[in-house]
């Protein structure tokens, strides 16, 4: 696994630079989240209760009723391996996330394949296959008629494609969501997640779309009131918000263009709506360049692999300009 060196207070402190005035880009989340508003005082008071709408609405949202509340994908990722039969995992890499330690803890034997591609995943002949879509740290994306595809491949040797689409709202005609634990897909497991379109990281909500059977095992594991009210609430009126998610969707995907054009002049990017990757042997060099002029990204290590997030505001696209403006790489 890859391992990010971007925590703002860390790399302040290295620097010698207070952790104020910095423009925090290490990060893949919607600079500009959902509103929550005011929420219902019996949210607070009353235990969560299973009948306030967060189902329906997320089955609306995601398109498909085959699916369960948990606090936050992390949850998921940390439960799923117990309640498979252990096995080799196929995992299609890179990784920051503790995908592949909570395999690896729960007595399954992953098996990283570093920006390999599904057809290539499958020919490994695992009985998992484990990615996320898009990747979390090089914007790689598997197109949706592979996965598609790779989901019935594995269905035909009794195998499982678990696929994490956190990151996918800005593009939502590219997600197996609406097949997961499906006729059609009854293998496919899909982890979505509040966090980074939404910006909702601090409510704790994400789900679990798969077969019924799994989705009741794992319910039976995690016990009642696993996301809390308050979070619930906000959760089904941000997925109802379809005026919202529209707008969004389209600012988003302006503002990832933006960010790749800034970005291509120093390396390979790729890109989705919420971030950036830049590949370049220089990485380090340009990570610390930022960070000299309070910009934080995020520099996979050990790796030529820099990670940015999108600015919230005008000010900070013209600070991140500048700084890049400014940088004269080494010869």
């Amino acid at each position: 696994m890859l391992e990010c060196n971007g925590r703002l207070r860390d790399v302040a402190a290295h620097y010698g630079i207070p952790p104020t005035n910095w423009l925090d880009l290490s990060t893949t989340g919607n600079p500009d989240g959902w509103p929550v508003p005011p929420l219902p005082a019996a949210t607070w008071h009353h235990l969560p209760a299973g009948a306030d709408g967060l189902e329906a609405a997320a089955t609306a949202y995601y398109g498909n009723a085959n699916l369960l509340p948990v606090a936050g994908a992390l949850a998921a990722v940390r439960l799923l391996p117990a309640l498979l039969p252990r096995a080799v995992v196929a995992c299609i890499g890179p990784f920051a996330s503790p995908h592949v330690e909570a395999w690896t803890q729960l007595g399954h034997r992953p098996r990283l394949l570093q920006n390999a591609t599904l057809p290539r995943a499958l020919a490994a002949a695992t009985p998992y296959v484990l990615l996320a879509n898009p990747n979390d740290l090089s914007a790689n994306q598997h197109p949706h008629a592979v996965a598609v595809d790779a989901a019935k491949q594995l269905k035909k040797r009794g195998g499982w494609l678990i696929v994490d689409e956190s990151l996918i709202d800005p593009t939502p005609e590219e997600s197996l969501t609406p097949l997961a634990g499906t006729a059609e897909a009854p293998n496919l497991v899909v982890l979505r997640s509040l966090d980074h379109y939404f910006g909702l990281a601090g409510a704790r909500v994400g789900f679990v779309c798969a077969a019924r059977e799994l989705l009741e095992k794992m319910a039976a594991v995690m016990g009642p009131w696993t996301v809390a009210g308050p979070s619930r609430a906000a959760a089904r009126l941000a997925l109802l918000d379809s005026d919202w998610q529209a707008a969004m969707r389209a600012r988003l995907r302006a503002a990832g263009q933006r960010l790749h054009n800034l970005l291509a002049p120093f390396g390979e990017v790729r890109s989705t709506a919420l971030f950036a990757a830049l590949t370049t042997p220089q990485a380090a060099d340009l990570h610390d360049h930022l960070a000299r002029h309070n910009i934080l990204v995020c520099h996979f290590e050990p790796g030529s692999l820099l990670r940015c997030g999108l600015p919230g505001d005008e000010a900070g696209w013209q600070r991140l300009a500048a700084a890049l403006a400014a940088w004269k790489p080494a010869a």
